[in-house]
């Protein structure tokens, strides 16, 4: 990519999308194609190819899915799984109608079997079981990485899927049952400091282990990855494997950790007590990101500055 080039960004105000804006501005790109929902549905097919056909742009950052924590997937498991294969379907065939150069797919690790093997390698892909509280959104997932690679192979295209860890920062969502565990911790922690309160209520048993990765670090290495020169980016994309990268930073914190430190940034100053009723999730989900090291990326942001950003980004929207 250089300055100078179309680059097409759905779903650029969620939390991935809005990152990967900032993270292109930062750079000098300048020619970013932003439609939001009410101007482009992604699930409209004929819409998507009029887009493409339109517009013409040479990268696309295929950001755009319908997401969401624990909760949110047990209650809308077929909009989870029928919302997400439309719309990655019908901007991966159109960039291939229109002739973009490079397209990045965003998938999340929940794609890997629930007892994978830690840390989890791209290879460990279909290799067991998934975690049931979110089979539908990780199934779609995976159709779209085969649908990357199924595309390189037959027209020769070179799209990349990437797999984020466990994303937070600002444009996240902070929805009490339907977001994600970081963002949803933030809210409680701050409503229960502002009514005074001595005790909050976490779900599970805080045992689970995640990763988690500040959401303008997991920009740049998109960025990083759909830039890379043509020599290197190709080694990403051979017949005989997926064309799949993990993005994370490479360790992992308990949920109990996790809450503890939300509730020092946060400031709240009661305790937490624990909903054993409250479904945990897959016990451990950390990636492997030897590949992305490899080619020259690490994260920059700890935990502990990002979620003081991400709850200065609730406080000012919020």
């Amino acid at each position: 990519m250089d300055p100078k080039s179309r680059i097409y960004v759905a779903g650029h105000r969620g939390l991935v999308g809005s990152a990967l804006v900032r993270g292109l501005e930062k750079k000098g790109f300048a020619r970013i194609i932003r439609y939001s929902h009410a101007e482009l549905d992604l699930t409209d097919q004929a819409a998507v190819r009029a887009f493409f056909n339109r517009e013409r742009p040479e990268y696309v950052f295929l950001a755009a899915a319908k997401v969401g924590g624990i909760h949110a997937n047990n209650t809308y498991p077929a909009e989870f799984i029928h919302q997400n294969l439309i719309i990655q379907d019908n901007v991966i065939h159109s960039s291939w109608q229109s002739g973009v150069q490079r397209l990045l797919f965003l998938g999340s690790s929940c794609i890997f079997p629930r007892e994978c093997p830690q840390p989890m390698k791209e290879e460990y892909l279909l290799t067991g079981p998934l975690e049931s509280t979110n089979r539908p959104y990780a199934v779609a997932k995976i159709a779209g990485i085969e649908t990357c690679w199924a595309y390189n192979r037959q027209y020769g295209t070179r799209y990349l899927s990437v797999m984020p860890t466990n994303l937070y920062g600002p444009g996240d969502t902070y929805h009490l049952e339907n977001s994600h565990v970081l963002p949803a911790l933030i809210r409680k922690m701050h409503e229960a400091k502002v009514r005074g309160e001595r005790q909050m209520t976490a779900w599970g048993t805080g045992s689970p282990r995640r990763e988690f990765l500040y959401s303008d670090d997991m920009a740049a290495a998109c960025i990083f990855l759909l830039s890379l020169p043509e020599e290197r980016f190709g080694a990403l994309l051979g017949d005989d494997f997926p064309p799949l990268v993990n993005i994370g930073c490479g360790e992992d914190i308990t949920i109990r950790d996790l809450v503890e430190t939300v509730r020092e940034v946060v400031g709240f100053q009661g305790t937490v007590a624990w909903d054993r009723t409250k479904p945990d999730g897959t016990p451990r989900k950390l990636l492997d990101v030897s590949r992305l090291s490899a080619l020259g990326w690490r994260a920059e942001t700890d935990l502990r500055t990002g979620i003081g950003q991400a709850y200065q980004d609730y406080l000012q929207r919020i």
